[in-house]
């Protein structure tokens, strides 16, 4: 839905393409790495697909997002000759993308046999279950990303070093820098307001050319389609402008890695659930058992939320992100930081998220975890005061290291089985398994430098 056009169903989608004599449109699906993949489709064939849903071939839960081929998926693959899945159309998602004379975009999500694995099906089952038990759920995600003056040819030509960020320097919070590039930050922020992901803060962060949006506040799956939609369309007005955008976890051994926040507090009825004014900080039981099974459940869905290799190069101590899971108030050394507050304002942040999420799958890790305390009534650890880099936490709250062990964590785990199904667990898994595999075939510059002449 944007501000000109509320569109509620697939009949006043279909209202809006024939009263504007629309001849095409858009239609995007998130795949699981969380990259866009959508295709211009003609009026006709919207409109029934609208009415009927439409097929998409299905390997695109079937590659990387280097669109290589999983070879250790049952999903889809070669044995199954990658036939067309069925997918519907989500009509209220409907946004007007600016630059291209306001085309309609709208987005889609896999069904039938394919629903089980899809990412933003997958999101909305966690949050039916929420619902089974009368909690709404509200979320934001913010995000770090850094900007360069490159374009995709100049980055591969270079071979991703050398590279030239839109500023030097530190400079967070710089009104300098962001008043110098006032067309970029007004471009993205009214592109963002337009197309229904508005922006509630922007600003420069401490690095060269990094940028932190944090994501106006609404239902959890509503913020799933905004914070995928950012990445998105944040990369698009980049690169349009001869820049490009990076959300990756971490691109420098010299700088903090880049976060993807994300924030949730529960509602029954329309009010906050997580504040009780009698309670110590505030926390009432229910967001005390929501910390408890997010505390719980991180080292086992921890693929879910640090979803690439790279992740996992953030996950050290010092660089503002955690390695053990851990809980503190107002505490940014941990991974869950519980934010007192009023009853509409206090909320926990999921401070592990890198801006690499696929924010559907992330939202449902994060999500999922802290119904699953609620359910069992989970109590956590007493919360870390001070700095929790430097204090030692009991063996259970240990991260995974690798994305390999993760995979392992999340395919062993019975609790994520019972949130997200079997499919789901089985061909996510499988797949973070290959995202190792194929980074394990690479030969890093540091090996070369290395061991090239002295070994």
């Amino acid at each position: 839905m944007t501000e000109t056009s509320p569109i509620r169903t697939a009949e006043d989608a279909a209202r809006y393409i024939r009263e504007r004599d629309i001849p095409y449109v858009k239609v995007g699906v998130f795949d699981t790495d969380g990259i866009m993949r959508g295709k211009y489709m003609a009026r006709d064939k919207f409109l029934s697909a609208l009415e009927k849903g439409f097929g998409f071939c299905d390997v695109v839960l079937g590659w990387d997002s280097n669109d290589q081929l999983y070879d250790n998926v049952t999903l889809t693959g070669w044995h199954t000759a990658y036939p067309d899945a069925e997918v519907r159309v989500v009509p209220e998602s409907m946004r007007t993308i600016p630059f291209e004379e306001n085309v309609p975009l709208f987005l889609a999500e896999f069904a039938g046999a394919h629903e089980a694995a899809c990412p933003r099906g997958t999101l909305r089952r966690v949050l039916d279950r929420a619902a089974s038990h009368g909690y709404g759920v509200m979320s934001a995600v913010e995000f770090e990303f850094f900007v360069f003056d490159e374009t995709p040819h100049s980055v591969r030509e270079k071979k991703y070093k050398n590279l030239t960020n839109i500023t030097p320097g530190f400079y967070g919070y710089s009104m300098l820098r962001s008043s110098v590039h006032a067309e970029f930050y007004q471009e993205l922020l009214d592109t963002a307001r337009l197309m229904d992901f508005e922006i509630e803060g922007l600003h420069t962060e401490t690095g060269p050319g990094v940028l932190e949006a944090a994501i106006r506040v609404d239902s959890a799956l509503a913020a799933a389609d905004k914070a995928a939609l950012f990445k998105t369309y944040t990369k698009i007005l980049a690169q349009r402008r001869g820049w490009m955008a990076t959300f990756m976890a971490k691109w420098s051994k010299d700088w903090p890695g880049q976060s993807g926040h994300i924030h949730c507090s529960l509602t029954k009825d329309g009010k906050g659930v997580f504040h009780d004014a009698s309670k110590p900080h505030g926390i009432s039981d229910t967001m005390r058992w929501w910390i408890g099974g997010q505390q719980a459940l991180l080292p086992e869905l921890l693929a879910m939320v640090a979803c690439t290799v790279n992740s996992y190069t953030r996950l050290i101590p010092g660089f503002w992100a955690p390695t053990d899971a851990t809980w503190g108030i107002e505490n940014r050394t941990c991974a869950l930081r519980a934010i007192p507050g009023s009853e509409k304002s206090q909320r926990v942040e999921f401070r592990i998220a890198a801006a690499d999420i696929n924010p559907y799958i992330a939202l449902a890790a994060a999500i999922g975890a802290g119904l699953w305390g609620i359910e069992n009534r989970i109590e956590p650890d007493a919360p870390v005061v001070g700095n929790s880099y430097a204090k030692k936490h009991p063996a259970k709250r240990q991260l995974p290291r690798t994305l390999w062990d993760s995979a392992q964590r999340l395919k062993a785990s019975k609790a994520a089985r019972s949130l997200f199904g079997d499919t789901f667990v089985d061909h996510y898994a499988a797949t973070r398994e290959w995202e190792e595999r194929e980074f394990r075939r690479a030969i890093t510059d540091w090996e070369m430098e290395r061991y090239f002449e002295i070994i």
